[in-house]
């Protein structure tokens, strides 16, 4: 199993404050059968330059492998890059792809999106030729129409959904009903920390399993495997 979008970096934003939580959460990872973690800290172009975003990055994960035993996940670098206006000018972008693929995770503002924002996705996807990620979409789901969806799910852009979206039982109707149609490409945990915000990705997928059988559950692994198999040959 992968989770494709989590805080367990030591030090590098609101998730993991140090080495020895980030193996507590790669353990609780292991104990749900996740074998593969993307670690998509977040960056904040306003905040930092990539090469700053990079540097950290990169002495997180040497800090945490030195303490990784051969049972826990291996972690993939990634990040969760926050949206603006203009990013598909952005001349580094591609810097911030799942460990040098043409996969990048983005989240959206809450509110805001414009026709111009809809059209910079769309380009994203073409012109810069990269596979976007709209991370824990299930967010922004009520607040774009019908229509918007369309066109973003017809330009490639794949859906990641949180764990939660399948536990909470306000939205879990709806997390289903996604599935089922092939509208949710891949899950998260976000995890941040031990508590309040755990990884319950094994949780997700057991509700999944339950209600809608393995099929669906084999499909979206597949769906994912063939994105790693992608990652691991760039």
């Amino acid at each position: 199993m992968i989770d494709w979008h989590s805080h367990v970096l030591p030090g590098m934003d609101d998730g993991s404050r140090n080495v020895e939580e980030s193996l507590i959460l790669l353990e609780m990872l292991a104990d749900q059968k996740v074998d593969t973690v993307i670690a998509t800290p977040h960056f904040h172009a306003n905040d930092e330059s990539v090469s700053h975003f990079l540097d950290r990055r990169a002495q997180a994960i040497q800090s945490l492998q030195a303490g990784m035993s051969e049972e826990l996940p291996r972690v993939l670098a990634g990040a969760e890059v926050r949206y603006y206006r203009g990013i598909s000018r952005m001349e580094d972008l591609k810097k911030l792809c799942i460990q040098g693929s043409k996969l990048l995770l983005l989240e959206m503002p809450m509110s805001g999106w414009t026709e111009y924002t809809v059209k910079e996705l769309v380009e994203l996807s073409g012109t810069r030729d990269l596979t976007l990620i709209l991370a824990h979409m299930e967010r922004y789901l009520r607040m774009q129409s019908d229509r918007v969806w369309s066109r973003l799910y017809d330009s490639g852009i794949l859906m990641q959904v949180n764990a939660g979206f399948f536990i909470d039982l306000r939205t879990r109707r709806k997390a289903l009903s996604m599935l089922r149609g092939r509208a949710i490409h891949l899950i998260g945990s976000d995890c941040h920390n031990v508590s309040p915000r755990p990884p319950r990705i094994g949780r997700a997928f057991e509700i999944a399993e339950k209600r809608l059988g393995r099929d669906f559950i084999n499909h979206m692994n597949e769906c994912g495997q063939d994105l790693l198999v992608k990652i691991e040959q760039s």
